[in-house]
Order: structure tokens, then C-alpha cells, then sequence
């Protein structure tokens, strides 16, 4: 069934669509046209969804019905609005796109890109050697049928060590191995939140865990985080659990994404305490938990506050090793993880046992990987800050003492719009209002340091002339076949 967004859902998710102040006027059309292909362009409109009829449209932005008219007009002639006569119009993928590595749809032929968009380092080079071993470790296995619900025992007594060491004692029968961070995410939604339930987030937040409370239909709370500050304003996140008394809470307390904020430990207690006289369960997403820069001393888990099987952690291989493997896990009660195991065998049965292995030796050689990984994206880190400050000072942020990502303040609500012009020159933006889930956050964007500084650095000074070309560039020029979708 193909879902309908109404005139005024749209014009929430369109929010400053005119052209930008201190700028020539592009025709009202055109500068609509071009904010719903942006919209398509970061993923906050999805594919196959209907618009609204002309007229709604028009009476919800206070423009005349041509102008909608015409811009649905060049959306169809562009390839991103497919129309029929008695059912509407809907979105749709022009030709000639793919999937990029965010999930969004791009051109075919911008492989040259410099995708500021994901936020994921290449592959290490210890991930070779890896692979190699676990392929002569797999004959073990072979005599089985290859199905473990939970996970390989030696890959989640490696997790449990981890989780150990870190001063949370846990044993294998509290770990699930998943394929990634999302499907552990995915996997806790499906058993805790049922539809219309109440979910409590930060904001901003992972884009992706949006997506998948989306998918549960549930009722969206958010605690707003100081940009560039603290992060957390304590008072007003504990009452928004009491107050709210969410079902569920999906907090990063570990360089949030998009952030880079860090919770301090005590904070994380009174969460945690909190959350259990609300009945509230928390799902504490640690993606970023080893990537500590600077030698930043880490906090004790969140899940060491839990006394009463409130805190759900989920982590995986993604950030700290590589994208490629799909290997996360869900750390729990094991009452909670057989519960989750059984659910999971009507969804996908269970992980690779290969991707398992490989895994496991990556995880035997962590010191050196990760030590690496931490050097690379603190250099990483500086040489984008320092490009930002030379070329664009009227932006702010605070420098990151973790994760792999940095958030910074524009000089203007300019976020969506720079993203489209940003397209043209060869960079690719995930703008501010990507991470929240009302259309605002236009004075933000999320730059990772996960590509090489030299990359960084010229992705910078593209910015930086397309900043100041927008305040004189009479109306968007849209290539064929090189469109947003």
C-alpha cells in the first residue's frame, strides 16, 4: 500500500523552501521543486509515497495552485513524480540512480563523489589475515546445520569479554549476535514497542534508528541536545522520562551520533533510575564506545546502573573495524535474549556463521586495531576542524572528543539548501534536519572524518565557494541524468 504524506506533513518537512535571504529569487516554483528533490535527496520523503493533491499542497504553503502545479510539473519531467489521472502523484526513482552507501538514492555516474553522507571508515588491513583464518576455521562447522539463533559460542564469549573488561560482567547467555547495529536495533523495536507506543530520542539523532521507529508506527518524544555545549541538560531529560513515561528510550551516550557529546557517569545512574520508576526500558546504543580520541577516559556502561533489567545494549563491528561485516549484538538479560532469539527465527534465523569467525579474529587482535583507528581519526578530526575554521569561521562547533562524526552550528538555515548545491560541485551532505524528525535543524550539519584529511580538506573548500555562491546564484540548475532522487 502506498503511504500519503498530507499538505501540511509536507510543508512541516519543507520548512524555509524559498530562496535563501540575501539572494536572488529563483521563480517559486523552481525553488519548490527543487526543496521536495532535496527532501528525496536525504531521505526524509521516501520513495513510493503520495503527495498531496495540488490544491492541498497549495492552501498549506499559501501559494497559488500553479505553482504547485508547475513544480509537480518539473518533478515528473526530472523523474522524481510519477502522475496518473484519479490516483495522484507519487515519488519515485529516476533513471539511471542507484543506492549509495547511506541507503539513499544517487546518480550512477557520481562514483567520484566525496560522500561526507556515511560515516564509516575502509576496511583495516587486519581484515584479510582474518578472513583467511576464519575460512580454516569453518570446517568445524560444517557438519551442522550453520543455524544459531544467539550466535556462534566463541563470537559471543569474545562480545561477553569485551563487555567484561569494561567492567560489566557479563557471560555468552546475555549476548545475540546480529547482522550490524540497525538489525540489533530493529530486532529490540519488534519485541518492546508495539504500534502507537511511546519512544523518547535525542535530537539529533541516528537518522536510522528514526527510520526503523517509524516502521513500528511509534509515537516519538525528543530531548534536545545542546549543540555546543554539554550535550544533555540532565533536568530536562529525566523529565521528559517522567513526564512522557515512553515505553522505550534509545539514548548514545557514547559520542553521540551526530554530536560527538559523551554522557557523564553520573548521569548515566540517574537515567538509569529514572527510566526503571517510569517503566521505561532503555536501549543504549554503543557503536561508538571504542573510539575514544585523545585519550579521553571512558565512563562505566550504562547497563552497569541496571539493577533491574532495564538497559538493552547494542553495538556492533561497523565503526571501529568495518562497515562490510555485518556483525553487531545485543547485550541483555538472557531471559530477554532467548525471548528476542525466538522472535528473530521468524525474521532471518541467524548471522554468517563465516562473517562470525571473521569476526571473532578481529576482535582477538582489537588492541592494535582499535589503537590505530583512534590515531587515524583524531588526525583525521583536526585536519577537518582546522579547514573549517580557515575557511568558513562564521561556523561553530565543538571539536569531538570521540566517535566519528562533528557537528557544527552554520551561519544561517541554510542546511538543505547547501546540501543540493553541494551535489553540483562533488560533495555529498547529510543535512541537519536528516537527524531529527520535525524539519528543523537547518542551522546544522554533520561532517564525519571518516575519509583521508586530503579529501576532507578539499571537501571543505568546495563548501566554502558553494557558501558563498548561493547568495548570488539566480535559481538552481538541475543536470540530466545527474538529478536528486
Amino acid at each position: 500500500m502506498t503511504s500519503l504524506v498530507r499538505g501540511s506533513q509536507l510543508a512541516r518537512l519543507l520548512g524555509h523552501w524559498h530562496a535563501l535571504p540575501g539572494r536572488r529569487r529563483s521563480p517559486d516554483y523552481a525553488a519548490l521543486a527543487g526543496a521536495v528533490r532535496g527532501l528525496l535527496a536525504d531521505g526524509r520523503l521516501p520513495l513510493g509515497v503520495r503527495l498531496p493533491a495540488e490544491r492541498e499542497l497549495a492552501e498549506a504553503l499559501k501559494v497559488s495552485r500553479t505553482t504547485v502545479t508547475a513544480a509537480y510539473r518539473g518533478l515528473r519531467e526530472s523523474g522524481h513524480l510519477t502522475s496518473r489521472r484519479g490516483a495522484g502523484s507519487w515519488t519515485t526513482l529516476p533513471r539511471g540512480h542507484r543506492v549509495a552507501s547511506s541507503g539513499l538514492w544517487t546518480p550512477l555516474d557520481d562514483m567520484d563523489m566525496i560522500d561526507l553522507g556515511c560515516a564509516a571508515l575502509a576496511a583495516p588491513a587486519e581484515l584479510l589475515p582474518s578472513a583467511r583464518a576464519a575460512a580454516e576455521d569453518l570446517p568445524r562447522y560444517l557438519d551442522g546445520a550453520g543455524y544459531h539463533p544467539t550466535g556462534i559460542v566463541e563470537l559471543r564469549e569474545a562480545i561477553a569479554q569485551e563487555y567484561t573488561e569494561r567492567g560489566l560482567t557479563t557471560s555468552a547467555e546475555q549476548i545475540m549476535v546480529t547482522n550490524g547495529t540497525q538489525h540489533a536495533l530493529d530486532l529490540v523495536l519488534r519485541l518492546t514497542v508495539p504500534a502507537g507506543a511511546g519512544v523518547l530520542v535525542e535530537s539529533p539523532t541516528y537518522p536510522n534508528a528514526l527510520a526503523a521507529l517509524s516502521a513500528r508506527r511509534a509515537r516519538i518524544a525528543t530531548h534536545g541536545l545542546d549543540a555546543l555545549g554539554a550535550g544533555w541538560d540532565a533536568d530536562l531529560l529525566l523529565d521528559a522520562i517522567r513526564q512522557t513515561r515512553p515505553r522505550l528510550a534509545y539514548l548514545i551516550p557514547e559520542f553521540q551520533n551526530p554530536t560527538g557529546h559523551l554522557m557523564p557517569a553520573e548521569l548515566r545512574e540517574r537515567v538509569v533510575a529514572t527510566a526503571h520508576a517510569s517503566g521505561t526500558d532503555l536501549v543504549v546504543d554503543e557503536s561508538f564506545v571504542d573510539l575514544a580520541l585523545d585519550g579521553t577516559p571512558m565512563p562505566p556502561p550504562t547497563a552497569v546502573f541496571d539493577r533491574h533489567s532495564r538497559v538493552v545494549c547494542i553495538g556492533g563491528m561497523s565503526k571501529p573495524y568495518w562497515g562490510g561485516l555485518r556483525v553487531g549484538w545485543v547485550r541483555a538479560s538472557a531471559p530477554f535474549v532467548q525471548r528476542l532469539a525466538a522472535l528473530r527465527v521468524g525474521v532471518d534465523m541467524a548471522s554468517p556463521v563465516l562473517d562470525q569467525l571473521v569476526a571473532v579474529h578481529l576482535l582477538a587482535r582489537a588492541d592494535v586495531i582499535v589503537r590505530a583507528r583512534q590515531a587515524q581519526l583524531a588526525a583525521q578530526r583536526d585536519a577537518l576542524a582546522a579547514a573549517l575554521r580557515e575557511a568558513l569561521p562564521e561556523w561553530r562547533f565543538t571539536l569531538p572528543r570521540g566517535g566519528v562524526t562533528l557537528w557544527a552550528e552554520l551561519d544561517g538555515p541554510i542546511s538543505s539548501a547547501l546540501a543540493r548545491a553541494a551535489e553540483e560541485v562533488g560533495v555529498r551532505l547529510a543535512p541537519g534536519p536528516r537527524f531529527g524528525v520535525d524539519g528543523t535543524l537547518e542551522r546544522f550539519l554533520r561532517f564525519p572524518f571518516t575519509l583521508p584529511a586530503a579529501e576532507l580538506v578539499e571537501a571543505v573548500s568546495r563548501l566554502a565557494a558553494v557558501r558563498y555562491d548561493l547568495d548570488r546564484t539566480s535559481r538552481p540548475q538541475w543536470k540530466e541524468p545527474a538529478v536528486f532522487a
